[in-house]
């Protein structure tokens, strides 16, 4: 989904209001978040989006001719109404032959980094965030379109309270950043018992947890080689390309896996979204090696949990074979990013 220039702010308590601005620079809209411009998307009002499919020829066959994301993306159409509101979405589902979809947001992926710094200003408009999507969207439309809510963890209490209110709601799927916990003491594993309550009541309640790529604050890493600058997604750095790409989701199971959530909640339900799946044999050779070495760390073996309690969607351009073999084909999603 496109989020509109009052998604994070419709529901924003007045003391934060100034928190998420919308600011004209050379003609065009940006937004600024505690004052500072992002440029992580660089037309935050989605007026005008690439068409579907615009990138098929790219992930067919690469991009020999070193074509930039402009030429890729071509000539840009308005924003479709299916982007934006549940009711357009439906009979597009019906186009497209699909039963049912997860709906995700897209702006909302640079929220949480940017104000990693303010727990309680990120908890206020995540939850501002959720009451829009819930208007617009609802959690669950004709038991065919699920909007997906964000949970922020940074105060677990808040966090088990915003997800009561998802569940009021009738949400089917949560979604929550693969990445630290930026708390009160600085950022925290989601997979150490600290935040067992919160786990323990998505098991009970059943849940799907959504792990959506993001904003995760990997470009800390990249900036200890090139300098402090905005993660910018659509702006080609090779370097970036290769130290960041898989590398937050793998952090996050291995986090969950390592730090026991997966083991203490058999029945939890994680859907890695717009990760793709290359990352997971690394991964599970990465758990195999490590339980050999040390397997009184463990509860259970390290894959087990993770194939237990994990749901991977594949990337189109991704090889399945091994995928399968690994994962099993009931553990695989289809997803498109289009």
């Amino acid at each position: 989904m496109y989020e509109t220039q009052e998604a994070f702010t419709r529901y924003l308590p007045s003391e934060y209001r100034s928190a998420i601005t919308y600011v004209q620079v050379n003609g065009r809209t940006k937004i600024a978040i505690k004052g500072k411009i992002s440029e992580y998307i660089p037309n935050p009002t989605f007026e005008v989006v690439a068409p579907p499919g615009a990138q098929e020829d790219f992930y067919r066959r690469d991009n020999p001719e070193g074509k930039s994301l402009r030429e890729i993306f071509g000539t840009p159409i308005p924003c479709p109404d299916w982007a934006r509101t549940a009711e357009a979405r439906l009979p597009h589902l019906d186009e497209l032959g699909l039963d049912g979809a997860l709906m995700f947001p897209t702006l909302a992926s640079l929220l949480e980094e940017r104000m990693r710094d303010d727990p309680d200003l990120t908890h206020a408009v995540v939850h501002s965030l959720n009451e829009w999507i819930y208007d617009e969207w609802t959690f669950d439309y004709q038991n065919r379109i699920f909007a997906t809510p964000i949970i922020t963890l940074p105060i677990v209490d808040k966090a088990i309270v915003e997800l009561e209110w998802c569940l009021d709601r009738g949400v089917r799927c949560i979604l929550i950043r693969p990445a630290p916990a930026w708390g009160l003491r600085g950022p925290r594993s989601p997979g150490l018992p600290e935040f067992d309550p919160f786990w323990a009541r998505v098991q009970e309640a059943g849940v799907l947890v959504g792990m959506h790529s993001s904003d995760s604050g990997y470009a800390d890493l990249v900036s200890i080689w090139e300098g402090s600058t905005e993660f910018l997604p659509f702006q080609p750095n090779p370097f970036r390309s290769l130290v960041m790409a898989n590398r937050a989701i793998t952090d996050m199971m291995n986090a969950m896996v390592c730090h026991g959530a997966f083991t203490r909640f058999p029945d939890l339900r994680i859907a890695t979204i717009e990760n793709g799946g290359t990352w997971v044999k690394p991964l599970v050779d990465g758990l195999e090696s490590i339980y050999k070495k040390m397997p009184q760390e463990f509860d259970e073996h390290p894959v087990e949990s993770f194939r237990r309690n994990v749901y991977v969607n594949p990337f189109w351009e991704d090889a399945l074979e091994g995928l399968v073999d690994i994962m099993g084909p009931e553990r695989l999603l289809f997803g498109s990013d289009y």
